[in-house]
Parts: C-alpha cells; structure tokens; sequence
C-alpha cells in the first residue's frame, strides 16, 4: 500500500510517524518548502502544556494533549524537558493570576519564596506564581529536524519543492497542509514572535506573564536564548512583524527580567496558523482521503493525538 501525506510540518511529520509506526505501507511525504517543518511549525513555542491551555481552550484540548510530552518523549528521546511551566503576573495584574487559577487545574499556587526557588534569577520580583509541574517543552526546530531523519532512516520517502495537487498513484492521501488544504473552513491566526540571546537571563522552563491585553510566553533554547511569543491576531498577512508587537513583546519581557534589556534580538518571526471556528482540530474523511488540519496554537501539543485519530479511521476503513 502506498500512503502520501501532504505537508511536513509539525501534523504531516507526526502523521508520518503514526502511520510508520503502524507498518504495512510505503509512506511518502511532499511539501511546497524545500524542507521539513515550514510554515506555523518553524515559529513554534513548543510548549506541551495542556493545563495551561485549558484557560482558554475546551476541555478537549487537555484530554488529547496531556499524552503528548509522552509521545514525543518516546519519538524523540532526550528532546523533552520535564521541568514544568510556570505563570506569573505583575503585583498589578495579580486579579488575572487568579482568574488564571480558577480556569486551569495540576498548579501549585507559590509565593515569592517558591517563586524564586524555581527561578532564581527571578529573585522577588513576583509575589505570587502558578507552578504546573506536570507540564514539558521541547526545541520545535530541533524536534522537527530530528523526526525528519528517523523517518527518512525508516524509509520514508520525502519530496520537497513540490506540488501537493493531483498526485497520483497512492491508495491514501493525507491532507496536512494546513491553510493550503483544499478544505474549507480554515482561517488564519498571525502570530508574533523573538528569538533573544541573553546572557545575563537564566530560565529553565517556560514562563508565562498574564496581562490583560498582550500575555506573554519566554521559552528557553540551548546557549542562553530565548524564544519570545506570541501574539494572536485576526489576519492571514504574513508580513514582517509590527512595530507595535515588538515593541509590546520586549517590553513585556523586559518586567520579567531586566537582563532581556540587554539581549540581542537574533530573529524575528510571523507564522499564520490554521484554524477552524472553535479553534480545535479536526479529521475528516472523503472517500481515499484524510484531512488533519486546524491546529490553531496547539500544533505539538495536539498532532499525536490527531495523528492517531486518523490512523485509527484508516486502519478501521481497512479492516
């Protein structure tokens, strides 16, 4: 049997995987880019952090997404840090840390004492946090790349620089081109973000900094940087990123820590992700082909559970 799935990015990747995992047939990936993990994927938090999402996202998002540290952990070993997220606000903006609270469950309320001993570098600017101890990231840029060569070492054939339209020749197609899908539906949500390299800023997990207009994520990579996000706006431009938003995402990141006033801005990013009305993913079958796209800000955090969804229908149509 021979499989082509369409897109190689965080959702065509994992598809891969699943469906290698599986055995029984020839899997080919194509994609437009001339590499993996193009598009939305490329500006990636990689975050896995399903309690924390629940905030704003459906119950669903938990359920699918509190497995996912452990599906990529066991794909890719030694990419994921289990050290947890942790969220704070500004003494001003304490009401939103407890609406924060309130929506999301696996937190441990610290005072400034906790605080610190998880970030020292934070010392006692933060009064109160939300430590989620149960929470994970991962490097997207490295996952991906490293996903792409246990596949290419599985077998699996990838194509680049190539149209995804009117392939032929394969038994199953799988759709996971995001806003190139032939599905309708999908809208595009920008998103904003900064690579910094501070070297006087020591964090070990992620921090998310609530504010009533612009929260803010800082997620660390290797070598003392950082990556900055996101914004969340309404608009399928993919232009470079407004003055506005940096502006707003370095002064946000500046009272967490003042050494971010001293970084070095290595890189700037706009990704457009693929949404559908309640912001959810979805699979949907026609017939030879499958459709897994709507990823909305929960790429990572949802492609394993979605990518097994639609193996499972696959696999169902098969038997």
């Amino acid at each position: 049997m021979k499989i082509l799935v369409k897109g190689a990015g965080v959702a065509g990747l994992v598809m891969a995987h699943e469906l290698m995992q599986r055995g029984g047939a020839q899997i080919t990936v194509c994609d437009v880019r001339p590499q993996s993990g193009g598009g939305a994927s490329w500006f990636a938090g990689g975050m896995l952090a399903p309690f924390c999402e629940r905030e704003s996202a459906p119950k669903v998002v938990l359920e699918f997404g509190r497995h996912a540290a452990d599906w990529w952990a066991a794909a890719l070993p030694c990419h994921v840090v289990r050290r947890g997220s942790l969220v704070l606000a500004m003494p001003r903006d304490e009401g939103e840390l407890r609406r924060f609270a309130t929506k999301t469950s696996g937190h441990e309320r610290l005072d400034s004492a906790g605080v610190e001993a998880l970030e020292p570098d934070l010392g006692n600017r933060f009064k109160h946090g939300l430590f989620y101890g149960g929470e994970a990231h991962l490097d997207p840029r490295r996952a991906l790349s490293a996903l792409h060569e246990k596949l290419r070492a599985s077998g699996v054939i990838f194509q680049f620089n190539t149209d995804e339209d009117g392939r032929t020749g394969f038994d199953y197609v799988f759709d996971c081109t995001g806003l190139k899908s032939v599905r309708s539906g999908l809208r595009g949500v920008r998103g904003e973000m900064l690579i910094l390299h501070a070297p006087d800023v020591a964090l070990s997990r992620p921090v998310r900094l609530l504010h009533p207009r612009i929260p803010l994520y800082i997620v660390p990579r290797a070598n003392q940087h950082f990556m900055i996000g996101a914004t969340m706006i309404e608009s399928n431009h993919d232009g470079p990123i407004t003055a506005r938003s940096l502006m707003e995402l370095l002064n946000a990141a500046y009272s967490v820590h003042p050494g971010f006033g001293e970084a070095s801005v290595v890189e700037t990013g706009v990704g457009i992700r693929p949404a559908y009305t309640d912001n959810l993913p979805q699979v949907h079958q026609d017939g030879k082909n499958i459709s897994v796209n709507g990823f909305y800000r929960h790429g990572f955090l949802l492609a394993p559970a979605m990518a097994r969804q639609a193996a499972d229908l696959f696999r169902k149509k098969e038997a």
